[in-house]
């Protein structure tokens, strides 16, 4: 059987949706040859199609996506196809109204919207094997098949009998007896003491909710329920096609506070290891009014190389827009030149695809003026179809890069659980704890410097990286201690900070102060944390300079640690704000106060110095200028990407053979306003 070379070529395109526009076959007819004109080779289908697939129950309409496969087959295009969990019919939520999720409230929904959809109901889950088999059935040997996309954008939580019942099957196979829940989640306090299965219900603002381990264990759970769902939903493709792979696509959050991460509602570190290739959907606020496009590819770099380190293989950008989004209160269009320079990022920190939502704009509805390849005009002289064309035409030079992978020496260690844990805790800041936000400023020095960064969980290798930066690790495991050590004994560079190590798997506090292995690690004790207000600083010392601090302020007591800064004011005017420990063959920094990037810039220098981090392609880099590297076995290919509005210059140590065009990028080169080069040494 002919099959897709996932090694062969990067993929361009993204979801079509054909079933929006089967009463318009001239534009059915147009479509395929714009495509071609657009320099598309890849298209996702049938995310939303479920009722366009089977409009009555047991009734299958598959003529339509028959002829756009062997349409797609025959300009040698390849098919993700999706599994239309995300989007249910009418009919099936009319019939079976149990598929229906219910809130925290108790109120079961009716039908409306996407992503709805009670994880736990046989029902559901029986019919979405149906239409899954169906699928498998019919398309699984179609030479254009590529990949599978399940579902879509999986979220949410489910509060229904089936639900309830799941969850008490979750405790009793994690705690086995109530008396261990009652001590892990301490339910003494206020005197809720379980004496009855049938008493332990979900977290819900009609009774339980301020029972911070029961939060914990509940996302917990809605994590694997959602991991159980999509198992489920799989056992039809990997039975009928096992040789093609599984994926389905995470997210990012941002705008509100002007933030991007990954989501944070489901651990897709734990959800990472059931995919065979991680995909996410792309949607950073590019040429906003509150940062620098520099900033915004700050943080973009960030969550893709996020995404990259959960495999530690190329991922794929499964959504991602060629103009504007239309979610957020002011939807500004990319300006000229962006939509190649963040796409070609996109590869440059180890995508092996570029994929938009959409291909042709809606019509009508909630999505109608999100960006598309083809807008309502249908015209080919619209400026973001002519960039998408262009951008096509170039990535099809690049396919020698595909599949490469990234090196590094550092690395950040992320945990969804420690973060739902410090975001649902009481005390100190409500809006300023912002660790994953904290972790993007740590990140930030060395994107500035081109120096790759890996972001990793706990569970995660530290053996690889010369330097481990694990700033706010609220909750902290014995095992994760024990790992910390031993990093750091075998010679490791590690990074620590406030709110490090406070509470334990099941958000109990450690009593006695730091956890003594982290008082090992570290040589101190934490005896407070102070919570400053927005506009409240204290000063420290550190380099024979000063910076100012901000939100928080560790107040300690040195054991064995060498006291690299100080506190300048307040009631701790004088105590250590920065020590650093000689711990085996390695070393450990402790950061007691929170600060701004210019302590960090300063903070870094001299590790970075002294581990030999620094690119050594890089002679003379610049703030504005991202220089990413990915490998193979024989080439380093070399991503040049000017993310400013106006000329730089940069100089490097060699100069490379540009790899669009086999001519040579001189060792000192200018770019232009958003130009991106790739060279190869």
């Amino acid at each position: 059987m002919v099959r897709f070379d996932l090694d062969r070529r990067f993929l361009h395109g993204g979801d079509y949706n054909p079933d929006q526009w089967l009463d318009y076959p001239e534009i059915l007819q147009k479509d395929i040859q714009l495509m071609k004109q657009a320099n598309i080779n890849t298209v996702t289908l049938g995310v939303f199609a479920w009722s366009a697939l089977e409009p009555r129950e047991g009734e299958y309409h598959f003529d339509w996506l028959d002829d756009i496969f062997d349409q797609v087959a025959a300009f040698d295009g390849n098919v993700i196809l999706a599994t239309p969990s995300g989007g249910r019919p009418q009919w099936l939520s009319q019939h079976y109204p149990e598929v229906n999720r219910t809130d925290a409230l108790g109120q079961k929904h009716v039908h409306g919207f996407r992503h709805n959809h009670c994880y736990s109901s046989p029902i559901y889950r029986a019919k979405v094997q149906e239409i899954n088999r169906k699928l498998a059935e019919r398309y699984g040997k179609h030479p254009a098949l590529s990949m599978w996309h399940v579902s879509n954008e999986y979220s949410g939580e489910c509060f229904c009998d089936y639900c309830q019942e799941n969850w008490r099957k979750w405790l009793k196979k994690k705690y086995g007896s109530l008396e261990a829940i009652n001590q892990a989640w301490l339910m003494s306090f206020w005197g809720s003491t379980y004496s009855d299965w049938r008493q332990v219900l979900p977290p819900s603002p009609l009774g339980e909710h301020k029972v911070h381990g029961m939060d914990l264990d509940w996302k917990r759970f809605v994590t694997d329920m959602t991991i159980d769902f999509y198992q489920a939903e799989i056992e039809p493709l990997r039975e009928i096609t096992p040789d093609v792979p599984v994926t389905t696509n995470f997210m990012a959050e941002g705008q509100a506070n002007h933030d991007f991460i990954p989501l944070e509602g489901i651990d897709y570190g734990k959800f990472s290891k059931y995919v065979d290739i991680v995909s996410w959907d792309s949607y950073p606020d590019w040429n906003n009014n509150y940062e620098t496009i520099a900033e915004t590819a700050m943080k973009s770099a960030y969550v893709h190389d996020q995404y990259w380190s959960l495999k530690q293989q190329p991922f794929l950008v499964m959504e991602s827009t060629p103009s504007v989004v239309n979610w957020d209160q002011f939807n500004k269009s990319k300006r000229p030149g962006v939509h190649i320079l963040s796409s070609m990022q996109q590869i440059a920190h180890g995508s092996d695809s570029t994929l938009y939502f959409q291909w042709r704009q809606s019509r009508g509805n909630s999505e109608k003026f999100h960006g598309a390849v083809v807008g309502h005009d249908g015209s080919t002289n619209n400026r973001v179809f002519r960039e998408v064309a262009e951008y096509g035409r170039r990535l099809a030079k690049l396919n020698e890069i595909k599949g490469t992978i990234k090196k590094t020496k550092v690395a950040i260690l992320f945990d969804w659980e420690s973060n739902w844990a410090l975001k649902r805790g009481g005390g100190f800041g409500r809006p300023t704890r912002r660790y994953p936000q904290t972790l993007q400023e740590h990140y930030a020095v060395f994107w500035e410097n081109d120096i790759p960064v890996d972001i990793i969980t706990v569970d995660q290798d530290f053996s690889k990286y010369d330097l481990l930066i694990a700033p706010m690790l609220y909750l902290m495991t014995e095992a994760t201690m024990d790992k910390l050590q031993a990093y750091t004994t075998n010679g490791g560079t590690l990074i620590s900070s406030y709110f490090t190590g406070m509470v334990n798997e099941t958000d109990l506090l450690y009593l006695g102060g730091l956890p003594k292995k982290l008082q090992e690690l570290f040589g101190i004790d934490v005896l407070e944390l102070d919570t400053l207000y927005e506009d409240e600083h204290n000063m420290i010392t550190f380099q024979d300079k000063e910076f100012a601090t901000k939100d928080y302020s560790a107040i300690l007591s040195v054991k064995d640690a060498e006291i690299l800064g100080n506190y300048q004011q307040e009631f701790y005017a004088g105590t250590p704000a920065v020590v650093g420990k000689k711990f085996g063959n390695g070393q450990t920094y402790y950061l007691a106060a929170r600060t701004a990037i210019d302590f960090l810039r300063e903070f870094y220098q001299g590790i970075i110095e002294t581990l030999g981090l620094k690119n050594p392609l890089v002679k003379n880099g610049s703030p504005a200028v991202s220089i990413q590297i990915r490998y193979d076995k024989n080439d380093s290919y070399i991503f040049l990407m000017n993310f400013s509005e106006t000329e730089q210059t940069i100089e490097l140590n060699q100069a490379l053979t540009d790899v669009e065009n086999q001519g040579e990028i001189p060792a000192q080169l200018t770019l232009k306003p958003y130009e991106v080069r790739i060279g190869k040494i």
